[in-house]
């Protein structure tokens, strides 16, 4: 049996990342707005011991033309907070994540909003830290132009700094609650933060009691150099992108490698690759489906998708050609380098790099229960990845045949848990409680 176990995130923010997947022959067209369907995913991930259902979010409809924004069922969705409140109480042992912007939210807010569901939950809440690259967000909170992303990146640093200290405002003992005596909790077990910095003036304490995880878990996605930075130095869990197993390597090596000079344990870090899978009772059936998905994808949306990925707008140009130079913008570095690396490592026209963006270009395993299993335990014994954040292609079908057939494949090869280790999302991932800072 390998010494190594995969961690299994599954992103349903959109239910489906594919841009096809609702056109698709029994998906549920409604899903990203029908409860009763989100909850049986969610038990079904549970039944299966994901270790968390993973919301991404955005706080602007996506900046696309309208004649691609309205094929798009990636457009909107439930708040993340209400929906993951909602699922706690419909499971006992998944973790749920949210994800939540250091550069549009204000800390003690969002401190006080994930403490919550860390005590609703049980203990279950995880929190993906995100700058927002849509420049369309900042036109939603009062700002002409969207901020620099070196000014994004040093507001999510301070940011997380305030919230951990708003969540360290009592000790794990201050509420003694005696009825005799009369004593509800301890002032002495009390701190106010008094945080004043460049971005923030927090004056504290957060009145809720410390969340059951110390700290709800602390999920981050940035590929950028400031992005793996911050990750080294505050994340427990890193969604990343790679296209390959040679990228997941170098990513993992690169970020594992900074966390000696945080004062950190390699293992204290998680890093799942988002992973789009399809399954076959063939290889070839399994890629008839992905085949399938990607016809379903209209023209107009995959030449927005692909221009959002690059931060500039590429309708106009001829589609049978190749990318010109590409100028950078204040959107997501992390993505523009992914794209513009597929588009050279491929030789792909403007047309044929659209395609691949309007559904889905990133990792993908695509075939049986035993070659998907394959791959995915060569990632994870080649340290290419600790496990995967998983994107089905479509829902509830694709789900249920990577629960069904995969699942049980990882766990006969003894690479996947059969039970929950414990009752909170730091237990399932193997992660240490923070200890307080405030009090020892």
């Amino acid at each position: 049996m390998s010494t190594r176990q995969l961690k299994l995130g599954a992103f349903m923010r959109p239910v489906s990342i594919h841009t096809g997947a609702w056109r698709y022959p029994g998906a549920l067209k409604d899903a990203n707005f029908n409860f009763p369907a989100l909850r049986r995913y969610a038990q079904r991930l549970e039944e299966a011991k994901f270790d968390a259902f993973f919301m991404a979010d955005h706080l602007a409809v996506l900046n696309m033309p309208v004649e691609a924004l309205k094929r798009s069922h990636t457009v909107t969705s439930f708040e993340p907070f209400t929906l993951l409140s909602a699922l706690a109480g419909a499971t006992q042992r998944l973790g749920l994540v949210a994800t939540a912007s250091t550069t549009f939210e204000h800390p003690f807010h969002l401190a006080r909003r994930f403490a919550s569901l860390d005590h609703i939950s049980g203990g279950r809440a995880g929190w993906n830290i995100v700058t927002t690259s849509n420049p369309d967000a900042a036109l939603n909170f009062g700002l002409d132009e969207h901020v620099a992303h070196a000014d994004r990146y040093a507001r999510a640093r301070e940011f997380y700094d305030v919230v951990t200290g708003l969540w360290d405002s009592f000790a794990d003992d201050a509420f003694i609650r005696d009825a005799e005596s009369g004593i509800y909790f301890d002032p002495e077990k009390m701190h106010v933060l008094g945080h004043k910095g460049p971005s923030f003036s927090v004056r504290g304490p957060l009145h809720i009691a410390r969340p059951v995880q110390g700290w709800p878990v602390i999920v981050q996605a940035g590929a950028s150099e400031a992005g793996r930075q911050l990750a080294a130095e505050t994340a427990e869990v890193v969604f990343a992108a790679a296209g390959t197993l040679a990228d997941g390597q170098r990513f993992y090596a690169d970020v594992k490698g900074r966390l000696a000079a945080a004062g950190r344990e390699r293992d204290h870090l998680k890093i799942l690759p988002g992973a789009f899978v399809v399954v076959g009772e063939t290889v070839d059936e399994a890629r008839a489906i992905r085949a399938r998905l990607d016809s379903l994808v209209h023209a107009d949306s995959a030449i927005a998708s692909l221009s959002i990925a690059l931060g500039h707008d590429v309708s106009h140009l001829d589609p049978e050609g190749f990318l010109p130079d590409i100028p950078e913008t204040e959107a997501s570095k992390s993505s523009r380098e992914r794209v513009l690396a597929l588009a050279e490592r491929e030789k792909l026209t403007i047309r044929q790099l659209a395609q691949r963006l309007g559904g889905y270009a990133g990792l993908a395993f695509v075939g049986t229960a035993q070659t998907i299993a394959d791959e995915m335990q060569e990632w994870l014994e080649s340290e290419g990845s600790d496990g995967f954040n998983m994107m089905f292609p479509y829902l509830p079908g694709g789900l249920d045949a990577f629960v069904d057939r995969v699942v049980p494949e990882l766990q006969r090869r003894g690479i996947f848990r059969k039970e929950y280790e414990g009752e909170t999302l730091r237990d399932n991932l193997g992660l240490p409680r923070p200890a307080n800072r405030f009090f020892a």
